[in-house]
């Protein structure tokens, strides 16, 4: 069974770091592209990283400089470092990837609450 499933979300201090982690396992494939996405409470979800082939990376304004996507090929493993987290990064992050075969995932996501 093919399941993408991330981890690493908890509750964290404003300022403080959290390193999230997006795992495809049960495929032969390998990750061509990945995404994180966030949807804060009452607000509609957004992209916030991506990472695309080898190494091209994009991140939305609001992160760019705090938050690093990365990937580990050999795991199938997706990662997402957020540094100088604040408030306004509370939300729900879900990852969502396409294999090389074209094949796309979904996570259910985990939550992140940054809160003094």
């Amino acid at each position: 069974q093919v399941q993408l499933v991330e981890s690493g979300g908890g509750l964290v201090q404003p300022g403080g770091s959290l390193r999230l982690s997006c795992a495809l396992s049960g495929s032969s494939d390998s990750i061509y592209a990945a995404n994180w996405h966030r949807q804060a409470p009452g607000k509609q979800r957004e992209l916030v990283a991506r990472i695309e082939g080898g190494s091209t990376t994009n991140y939305a304004d609001s992160v760019k400089g705090r938050f690093i996507i990365s990937r580990d090929n050999a795991e199938n493993t997706v990662w997402l470092q957020m540094n100088s987290l604040n408030p306004e990064d509370t939300g729900v992050y879900s990852c969502s990837l396409i294999t090389g075969a074209g094949r796309p995932y979904w996570g259910r996501g985990t939550q992140v609450t940054v809160s003094s």
